[in-house]
């Protein structure tokens, strides 16, 4: 039996599954969700919205300053991102319409990393969780403001 390579946090958000994905799917948005403080902007060649496909870059800080380039890689408008980069895990929100509010799935997954023993070796799975609660605690306040 193949290993759980994945780890999901949920919260109930009190605002339409559209208005969630536009903010999931702006780039120039993420440094203000992210619940890790790690992502600090966009580089400024990014896409205004994201798609299937779409590259895009941030500015991170991780003790010293960085840029990550990741890709799109799963994608159904208003329920389904998802993207990774050159590592190959992914980051991937899902969005399920529930009466007037919306149930957002966050899940880090690195069954598809290049190094997935090393993510484990590190800790990032159980580190990620609380990180990922705030930014779904900070996407709901952004959604709902």
């Amino acid at each position: 039996m193949a290993k759980e390579r994945s780890v999901s946090v949920s919260r109930l958000i009190n605002a339409p599954a559209e208005t969630i994905f536009d903010i999931l799917a702006n780039p120039a948005r993420h440094a203000e969700i992210d619940g890790s403080g790690t992502v600090r902007g966009t580089k400024q060649t990014e896409p205004e919205r994201l798609k299937m496909g779409a590259k895009f870059g941030m500015k991170m800080k991780l003790v010293v300053p960085y840029d990550m380039r990741s890709t799109v890689v799963e994608f159904e408008e208003n329920r389904l991102i998802a993207w990774a980069h050159f590592g190959k895990h992914r980051w991937r929100y899902e969005l399920e319409p529930v009466d007037d509010a919306t149930m957002v799935t966050e899940t880090f997954d690195w069954s598809t990393s290049v190094f997935p023993a090393g993510i484990e070796m590190l800790g990032y799975p159980k580190k990620h969780v609380p990180n990922m609660q705030k930014t779904l605690e900070r996407l709901e306040a952004v959604a709902t403001a």
